[in-house]
């Protein structure tokens, strides 16, 4: 059996759409006010559950509130096939939230309270030490604490555990961090903002990954939207395409592609039909609306 833990951020959005983005100080009506399910972990893990086959294991480190949206949002995830073990429900802390403002042409306004997330220390994750180093693979993203990112990342390096780093939100990254990462998938302005290089098409994608190289990680793979991503490694160096499909909502396009990469790769799938793979899974994922309830099953994908 294959282990996976992913280690990060859980959030409910409370996501409203306009006209346009009010100005400061304005009161506008909402067209449509909805509840989701959100934060990068959180769908990434799903994202990994839902495209799993019965020989995987997946387990959540997160941090909930006790609230009622926390209860809901655990339910849920465990009927998709994640473990409980990760799963913290703290008194007196409130589970993290983001107010998400959609505008004219994808416009957009947030405000992310961290809530529970920011609470999720190095100590704490001590408290799991065995699902990280009994894992076969580590998936993190950057929404919790860096110091807790960095302390996961070399947990898992010292004890043979493979790493892949989503550097999202964008963020600079420290050399210790980047050293402990065997996989780091950056999208365009992620890769900039580790590298300084503006990626703009093949060209410049293919210049960031090879100082993405030599900052640590053995494989880079750079997302690029509707044109799939640019993958740097050493079976392969080139963009691998992904399927065309009329968009509606690219909201967890890159968390399902994180979580697929990392489903294949456990399955045992070369990086090239894992990333082919991923890009099949975030393409499906456009294809609705909302966050976690457009991460697809792997039926979907046959």
């Amino acid at each position: 059996m294959s282990r996976i833990v992913i280690i990060g951020s859980a959030n409910v959005d409370h996501v409203m759409s306009f006209d346009y983005l009010p100005s400061p100080g304005q009161t506008l009506l909402s067209q449509q006010y909805r509840i989701e399910h959100g934060g990068k972990g959180a769908n990434q893990a799903l994202a990994c559950a839902r495209l799993a086959t019965a020989q995987s294991q997946i387990d959540f480190i997160c941090h909930l509130g006790c609230d009622a949206i926390a209860d809901e949002m655990s339910a849920s995830w465990i009927k998709d096939g994640i473990s409980p073990q990760g799963i913290s429900k703290l008194a007196g802390e409130q589970t993290g939230s983001a107010m998400i403002f959609l505008g004219e042409k994808g416009a957009n306004a947030i405000g992310v309270a961290l809530g529970a997330n920011a609470s999720l220390t190095p100590q704490s994750l001590e408290k799991h030490r065995s699902l990280i180093t009994d894992a076969n693979w580590l998936l993190i993203q950057l929404e919790t604490p860096t110091a807790s990112v960095a302390h996961a990342l070399n947990l898992a390096k010292s004890h043979g555990t493979r790493t892949i780093l989503n550097p999202a939100p964008a963020a600079t990254l420290s050399h210790d961090i980047l050293r402990a990462v065997d996989i780091i998938t950056p999208n365009e302005t992620e890769a900039q903002a580790i590298t300084g290089i503006e990626v703009s098409d093949i060209a410049t994608a293919k210049l960031a990954a090879q100082m993405l190289h030599q900052l640590g990680p053995s494989i880079v793979i750079i997302t690029l939207g509707q044109q799939g991503a640019y993958l740097s490694c050493d079976e392969f160096k080139g963009q691998i395409t992904a399927p065309a499909v009329d968009a509606v909502d690219t909201v967890a396009a890159g968390d399902t592609f994180n979580g697929a990469l990392t489903i294949a790769l456990s399955e045992g799938g070369s990086i090239v039909e894992a990333v082919k793979f991923a890009n099949r899974a975030a393409a499906k994922a456009v294809t609705k609306p909302g966050a976690q309830r457009s991460i697809p099953y792997r039926s979907e994908l046959v």
